[in-house]
């Protein structure tokens, strides 16, 4: 059975880890297509009850009776052929299909894919690029957390009248209708771990970053931008790859593509080497706004409402995709403008006796700084931050940066690390980081960790609970939930 056909209403699709952002958001395309859905994860979440209030069936089970009238099975990245659910499939017969493998089916029915990569800011910029495309046509998207003006992680979407390169293969005109066959467009975040995004089939590629990350999987840098190209080079002649001008793992991104980058390539950034460049820049409490240029010519202004530099440079990527697409500048106006973040990004959770307290869902040390210099700038406060590593691998590899970026808090709390996938036969603890880090706070369970802080917190403070694992649950308790 090929994944197409695997894909078809009526078919019978069970998905392992359901439960995860891109699972979920898979499960619910699924369905809304005719699919017979239903799934198994370890734990039960937002996005499992959401799907079961939909009709799929979630099991918080991992049985193999479970795929019994099942045609095929999906899995998360993070369900690797010795998941019993994975053993049960194979004894059974049924196809293993990766969930990225399906994306990329479901990408394939649409003219125009935007897909968004980079070692940071993805989630933010396919947030942007949502907003930003809604306010001229009926995109799909899918996304890693969640953004309010699609309720969730996940939106279907129908024919709209973007324009831009197609990835039906034949020139389209900006404004165009699409064929009543064919979906218009579909906005992807789209991620390198276990190079997933090699599956899509983007007629807009954009790369915000390259960095060292998910080192548990690729060797090293080196192979990150041959993951990178790799990815660009998906891109049909008569696409567009976006990059940021002013990023080096960028530059050397465009150096192993062999040239065509740089001829073909809309460069995005600050300085006069940019295609798109941002000018006039104004800065109050934290957030950009700018005129955007392509080309030379004035194409729009961004007035952003969301705080810090990584958020500029992400809005420029956001508008460099919608340039590429064909989309007028007064929709990248509106649409970023009305762009309030999404879920988990410096999202204000309440307060703690009058202390603002964010969710951040930053897990690597560049992240890290980023997020703390957002919310510096924003709020002139003293920081309180609550940090959970997310898995050994990386808070190994990247030691030395994690202590150098979390010294930047005024004061920091240290949740135990956030195993997620991996075992841990070295031993490593977030202790580590709390020795070499003066001043700092470390606790083994949250409970303690909250008391940590109240003992800490006073007037003129801030308080951020930043990390990719559970560490949210810090926030909630100081806020009260």
């Amino acid at each position: 059975m090929e994944i197409q056909d695997a894909l078809q209403p009526g078919k019978q699709v069970f998905l392992i880890g359901v439960g995860g952002v891109s699972m979920a958001s898979l499960a619910e395309a699924l369905h809304a297509r005719g699919v017979s859905v239903s799934g198994s994860d370890r734990q039960e979440g937002a996005a499992a009850r959401r799907l079961a209030a939909l009709g799929v069936a979630v099991h918080i089970a991992e049985a193999p009776e479970l795929l019994s009238s099942a045609d095929c099975v999906i899995r998360t990245a993070a369900a690797r052929d010795g998941h019993p659910m994975i053993a049960a499939a194979r004894e059974r017969g049924l196809p293993v299909f990766e969930r990225a493998e399906a994306w990329g089916a479901l990408s394939a029915e649409y003219r125009h894919v935007l897909c968004v990569a980079g070692t940071h800011g993805k989630t933010t910029t396919t947030g942007m690029l949502a907003h930003i495309a809604m306010q001229c046509g009926d995109p799909a998207v899918m996304l890693g957390g969640d953004l309010p003006l699609i309720g969730g992680t996940y939106r279907a979407g129908g024919p709209s009248s973007v324009g831009g390169p197609s990835s039906a293969g034949g020139p389209s005109s900006a404004g165009g209708p699409s064929s009543p066959e064919q979906n218009s467009t579909i906005i992807l975040e789209s991620c390198e771990y276990h190079n997933s995004y090699h599956y899509f089939r983007p007629t807009v590629a954009v790369v915000l970053n390259v960095g060292e990350d998910h080192l548990d999987f690729f060797r090293d840098y080196d192979e990150i931008l041959d993951s990178f190209a790799r990815f660009c080079e998906l891109v049909p002649e008569n696409g567009q790859i976006v990059l940021n001008a002013d990023d080096p793992g960028c530059e050397a991104l465009a150096d192993r593509l062999e040239g065509r980058a740089r001829g073909t390539a809309l460069r995005f950034g600050f300085g006069e080497g940019a295609d798109v460049r941002a000018r006039d820049v104004y800065v109050e409490n934290g957030c950009y706004s700018f005129d955007v240029y392509s080309g030379g010519a004035p194409y729009t202004r961004v007035v952003l409402t969301v705080p810090g530099r990584h958020n500029a440079y992400n809005a420029l990527a956001a508008a460099a995709a919608a340039r590429a697409a064909g989309m007028p500048g007064d929709a990248v106006r509106g649409g970023l403008l009305s762009f309030t973040g999404t879920g988990r990004r410096l999202e204000r959770l309440g307060e703690y006796n009058g202390i603002p307290v964010y969710d951040d869902y930053a897990h690597h040390p560049a992240e890290v700084r980023a997020t703390l210099d957002a919310l510096r700038a924003m709020t002139g406060r003293r920081i309180l931050l609550v940090f959970q590593p997310h898995t050994y691998t990386r808070t190994q590899a990247l030691f030395d940066d994690f202590v150098q970026a979390l010294g930047g808090a005024d004061a920091l709390f240290l949740a135990e690390i956030y195993a997620a996938r991996e075992d841990n036969p070295e031993g490593l603890s977030s202790a580590r980081l709390r020795d070499q880090i003066p001043g700092s706070v470390f606790a083994g369970d949250f409970e303690t960790l909250a008391e940590e802080v109240r003992k800490q917190a006073g007037p003129g403070d801030v308080i951020c609970v930043m990390g990719a694992g559970d560490v949210r649950k810090v926030g909630e308790m100081l806020v009260g939930r």
